[in-house]
């Protein structure tokens, strides 16, 4: 399984499913739902109607993904420390590693009649995005026939995957139109959940551009339709028939459903898919930025309005967002017309534009809303974009803390205590060359500083995004921002050579 913060990615990986009857119509292969083809039983006063017509006919058309890899596990020598331990070979723990069969189990549904199949890219990769395919994938149908597969195309941004199976007359389905769910609509998810085979869970639509912190393109449609370990990959049906999400993770702090799934939405899912089938790398547009991100008091040390804006932490040279003239600590608010929001994210609002295009960008620039034009460039590959950068110094050059230090930091308005950063203290912090600012010498404990982690050998860059190089231009900004009513400030951080970010403090109520 897969977490981020309490969203647990569900692998849906099963075994077979029921054997399930498959009515085909006459003549020309149709798809399974298709308009006319499904007849809903009429609904009882005050309840909903019954699912088992829309279960029977799109059943046929789900299947169970199985994948087999080889892993290497080490082996536990329980003669090691004895005389005897080097008949078991040597490696940690005492014994040597052993090279073990691990299988997983997904879901998976059929796009076309010659055996097209889509699933999360996480099923096919050892529950792992990032991760290549494993070796041995194989799809079971639900008269548990099974078909080896090959995978045609995977994108781990979106976390879907494009399967070929060699097959003829197949039974298939199509995607419909998400943007027309509307929330408390009635849905039904088929899939595999712990490798039981075939089941199918009805609930509706909780709600909808759903952002679950799993990563830049979260959008996702939530239900509380029972969706568990197995599930991912499997299809998400409105009450017609057509596809309209991609079941892919839970929330979960026991790793069982809880009533909160998410399915990635068709209308995002759909071109993606028909760019794998046909061989194509996915390509997203890509401005060249680092976010920081963002709360209450980030907004409120800058004068905004909540939840509107992204605040920018690192521009990256000659990308499309330096060369239009964006610079760090810009917060931008619009872009190409569209508001820049928890719902409609920066990332997924560029990543959706096409490569080359003129865009237009709105943003603020120390209280000053300023309008520039980005050509966008095409987005480098996750793995090229997963750099890590040194981090700090084991000697920060500072003079000891003491109860004086302590004591002057309790005493400050933001519960740091700062001096100059002299070259000597930057070299010994293991700063980038140039970096200016001011250093922590101490932090007050029961500070808002101190419960957000600043420590001592910090760096602070700016304040309210006016640098800084002495204690006194710090108090002077800080007594600003209190005359003006605020109730925090914005400092930009440095830690060692990891790049700065934003973090807006409260003052200390001492």
């Amino acid at each position: 399984m897969r977490y981020a913060y309490a969203i647990t990615t569900g692998l849906l990986i099963a075994g077979t499913a029921a054997t399930m009857t498959l009515q085909s119509p006459s003549g020309a292969q149709v798809a399974q739902n298709e308009p006319g083809t499904i007849h809903a039983a009429p609904a009882a006063p005050g309840a909903p109607m019954s699912f088992a017509d829309l279960a029977a006919r799109l059943q046929p058309a789900v299947v169970n993904i199985s994948t087999t890899s080889k892993v290497e596990v080490q082996n536990n020598n329980p003669f090691a420390g004895t005389p005897f331990g080097d008949l078991f070979g040597q490696g940690q723990g005492g014994g040597a590693p052993v090279t073990r069969e691990a299988t997983s189990l997904g879901s998976g549904f059929i796009i076309s009649e010659d055996g097209y199949v889509v699933t999360n890219n996480h099923v096919i990769s050892g529950g792992k995005p990032g991760n290549g395919p494993v070796g041995q994938i194989t799809v079971t149908m639900p008269d548990r026939k099974e078909y080896s597969a090959k995978v045609v195309g995977r994108d781990s941004s979106s976390d879907l995957a494009v399967l070929k199976i060699d097959g003829h007359g197949l039974p298939f389905v199509k995607f419909g139109d998400s943007s027309k769910s509307r929330v408390g609509d009635w849905v039904i998810a088929i899939g595999n959940p712990y490798g039981l085979g075939g089941s199918v869970t009805a609930g509706i639509v909780s709600a909808l551009h759903r952002n679950i912190g799993s990563g830049p393109f979260d959008r996702y449609i939530q239900t509380d339709a029972a969706i568990n370990q197995g599930n991912s990959g499997g299809p998400m049906f409105d009450m017609s028939g057509n596809v309209i999400g991609i079941n892919s993770a839970i929330y979960s702090p026991t790793g069982g459903n809880v009533g909160i799934g998410f399915a990635i939405p068709a209308e995002l899912a759909r071109p993606i898919v028909e760019t794998l089938k046909g061989g194509a790398k996915v390509k997203r547009g890509y401005l060249g930025i680092q976010l920081n991100p963002m709360d209450p008091g980030i907004f409120d040390s800058l004068g905004l309005p909540k939840n509107r804006g992204e605040l920018v932490a690192k521009v990256e040279p000659d990308q499309p967002a330096a060369r239009a003239g964006i610079q760090q600590g810009d917060v931008i608010v619009k872009v190409n017309g569209r508001d820049v929001t928890p719902d409609e994210t920066l990332s997924f609002i560029v990543s959706n534009l096409p490569i080359g295009s003129r865009v237009p960008i709105e943003l603020i620039r120390a209280g000053n809303r300023l309008s520039v034009t980005a050509v966008l460039a095409e987005r480098p590959t996750d793995e090229q974009l997963a750099s890590i950068v040194g981090g700090d110094g084991s000697d920060d050059g500072l003079p000891p803390t003491d109860d004086k230090t302590t004591q002057q930091a309790a005493q400050e308005s933001l519960g740091l205590a700062v001096q100059v950063l002299t070259p000597v203290i930057a070299r010994q912090l293991n700063l980038p060359a140039g970096t200016k600012g001011v250093v922590i010498g101490a932090v007050d404990p029961s500070s808002d500083a101190g419960a957000k982690g600043f420590q001592r050998g910090d760096v602070i860059i700016s304040v309210n995004q006016r640098p800084v190089t002495t204690p006194a231009e710090v108090a002077a900004i800080v007594k600003t921002a209190k005359a003006a009513g605020r109730e925090n400030v914005l400092l930009s951080v440095q830690r060692g050579a990891t790049p700065a970010r934003y973090i807006a403090v409260k003052f200390n109520t001492k």
